[in-house]
């Protein structure tokens, strides 16, 4: 079944699940007893090793005990700020290749958020229904720890891919990000983000412990978890383009290689391609929360040499031999 532009539509940000009510009884007295914490400007609760939007609880756990892949789906996983929307679009773009070309491709009028949308967020807003209405071969997202996805999910022989990056990256990324959502937290200062995201004390935290999960299942089962470094994508993007297809299995063709494919999808998902898309869907106006710089070592224009030093010494000891 081809899968037509009128079965996608745009999404909400994740973020709106810290403003859903909590419903549900159960739930409610589950989360009401979880560690709590005050100084994140949006209510965090610390749930099976993880911090996480406490209202947005409800959503993981119904994901964790309900969902059920289709054994052609791909699931595209990342800790938020690590090259996320830049996944997605090539996931979907090389996955749907043959159904789409590039002047009537779905990316032109909708964010990569809303081609692969987040399994957790759709069970978050009660609207679960929506992913059983995309037609097969499904591409979705997630950023909830390998722990925390669904028994199905692990057992099934839907491939993952997971994406990270340089936390020192990851925060000044995420740090912006946050800043722009309502004023939500126009009060905590880079610094003190610089502190909790130490501490492992922000959205879907700790990173080591998020990377750490799918790092240790890649090892063991490698033809079902891809393992992908946003500065190693960034330095060579058609080698990363072909490592997708391939793990996906959906390698490219000698006719497709010949025609320059590979390199033409990695230019059409480009930092700067997507950003000049989202500004053409917004007219003109740069709305979308997903998109800054792109760039590897904006770190520097944040961090003193002291604050560097000291998130490289927490890796390299949460991490032990896996790095960036």
């Amino acid at each position: 079944m081809e899968v037509q532009e009128s079965n996608l539509r745009p999404c909400p940000p994740l973020i709106v699940v810290s403003k859903i009510e909590i419903t549900d009884s159960k739930y409610k007295k589950l989360i009401d007893s979880l560690p709590k914490e005050e100084r994140f400007p949006v209510g965090l609760r610390k749930y099976q090793g993880f911090w996480q939007f406490q209202n947005g609880i409800p959503g993981v756990l119904a994901m964790k005990e309900d969902f059920n892949p289709r054994p052609n789906d791909v699931i595209v996983s990342s800790f938020p700020k690590s090259g996320t929307t830049w996944l997605k679009a090539l996931t979907f773009t090389i996955m749907h290749r043959d159904k789409y070309t590039f002047s009537n491709h779905p990316l032109l009028k909708l964010s990569p958020h809303d081609c692969v949308p987040f399994i957790e967020l759709h069970y978050a807003l009660r609207d679960k229904q929506y992913l059983e209405t995309l037609p097969s071969p499904r591409v979705l997202g997630t950023h909830v720890p390998y722990s925390l996805l669904s028994d199905n999910t692990k057992i099934s022989t839907c491939p993952i891919i997971h994406i990270c990056r340089d936390p020192k990256d990851v925060i000044v990324s995420f740090w912006h990000m946050f800043t722009k959502f309502d004023g939500l937290m126009e009060s905590l200062s880079f610094e003190q983000m610089y502190e909790l995201f130490c501490e492992g004390r922000v959205h879907i935290g700790p990173v080591w412990d998020h990377v750490l999960e799918y790092y240790t299942k890649s090892l063991i089962s490698p033809k079902k978890i891809l393992i992908l470094k946003y500065e190693e994508m960034l330095k060579d993007p058609t080698n990363g383009v072909m490592r997708i297809a391939n793990f996906i299995g959906c390698p490219f063709s000698e006719e497709e290689m010949k025609s320059c494919l590979v390199e033409k999808i990695a230019e059409f998902c480009s930092f700067n391609k997507l950003r000049n898309f989202d500004i053409k869907q917004n007219e003109g106006n740069l709305k979308s929360y997903y998109y800054r710089k792109g760039i590897v070592g904006d770190w520097q224009n944040y961090m003193t040499p002291e604050m560097a030093n000291k998130l490289d010494e927490v890796t390299k000891e949460k991490l032990c031999d896996f790095t960036f």
